[in-house]
């Protein structure tokens, strides 16, 4: 059952998102919001292939969480997920590293098909989300190629590869985003940005360094971000010092940055308009510079999800744009 609508329920919204911690709000604004209300731009700085087929797992992790598919358990893929070629690679000697479930390899093997046919990515991702029914629009961030490299103590690593198969154990010293400089933003995420409707832009609380940061390395989105007639709000990730999912904690105080909520929304900077954190920082809230809602964010359920959705349009249709 869908949330019941509110008077925000109509306005239309576009969320920049990472991967599982902000698909849980990606997911609480798609049931809000009135149907076709919701775009979604998503990192692709994780993509990479692997065993010849295109990977794109925010894309996948976001869409098959708004079709309510994913595994909430495990965090990632699909719901009931076989690993029959998983066990029959890993007897013929092949890498096992990075898990590709039965059901989510149909999803990889016929997005590597569209590509090499001349699709561009968003094509290929608009009829993934048309085929699980979804009613709001999912954007990749940009049909260039750009991929995270994160240089450690142990030199530089593909994203995948700090992410995945060294768990992110290395130490992190820097971050870069390779094809960013030569990449376009997104049209239809440019498109929407100018058009007017938009009602808010939300930064969902994912890694900030990881998942929005490849996003906006793209010449023309932060422009384009502030130029919007739309606030825009990002939800901190950190709740009480700590990363509620994923190395953000780890990585921040790798990079010589106190892990707090503050230090996400300083990163941010001037592109924000509103700041939301968690209860448990708000005495953090006078000190930021921006207008500031401090409530629980700490997604455990369904109904939080929703509820911070709630929180979220509340506070945007209360915002002036900065200016």
């Amino acid at each position: 059952m869908m949330a019941r609508p509110d008077e925000n329920s109509r306005a239309q919204v576009l969320a920049l998102c990472g991967g599982i911690g902000g698909a849980k709000l990606a997911l609480g604004l798609y049931r809000t919001l009135a149907p076709g209300h919701l775009t979604v731009a998503v990192n692709t700085g994780d993509d990479f292939t692997h065993l010849g087929l295109h990977v794109s797992p925010d894309i996948d992790t976001v869409a098959y969480t708004l079709a309510g598919l994913n595994d909430t358990e495990r965090g990632w893929g699909l719901a009931g997920e076989s690993w029959h070629f998983m066990e029959a690679l890993g007897r013929l000697g092949g890498e096992t590293w990075f898990q590709l479930g039965d059901h989510d390899l149909a999803t990889h093997v016929l997005r590597t098909q569209r590509l090499a046919a001349g699709e561009t990515l968003s094509q290929v991702t608009a009829a993934l989300a048309a085929r699980l029914g979804l009613h709001g629009r999912l954007l990749p961030m940009s049909d260039d190629p750009v991929r995270t490299l994160v240089d450690t103590d142990e030199g530089r690593l593909a994203f995948q590869n700090y992410f995945v198969a060294q768990r992110c154990r290395p130490r992190v010293t820097a971050i870069s985003f390779a094809g960013a400089k030569e990449a376009k933003v997104q049209e239809d995420v440019l498109a929407l940005l100018a058009d007017g409707t938009l009602a808010a832009i939300v930064i969902c609380p994912s890694n900030p360094y990881l998942s929005v940061d490849p996003m906006l390395a793209i010449p023309g989105l932060r422009a384009a971000l502030k130029a919007s007639p739309a606030p825009v709000i990002a939800v901190s990730p950190i709740v009480a010092g700590k990363a509620v999912k994923g190395p953000t904690a780890k990585i921040m105080e790798e990079l010589g940055l106190p892990v707090s909520s503050r230090a996400v929304a300083e990163h941010y900077g001037d592109l924000l308009d509103g700041f939301i954190l968690d209860d448990s920082d708000a005495v953090e809230t006078a000190r930021l510079g921006v207008p500031t809602v401090a409530t629980r964010t700490l997604m455990e359920t369904l109904e939080d999800r929703e509820r911070l959705a709630r929180s979220v349009l509340n506070f945007a249709s209360g915002l002036r744009r900065h200016g």
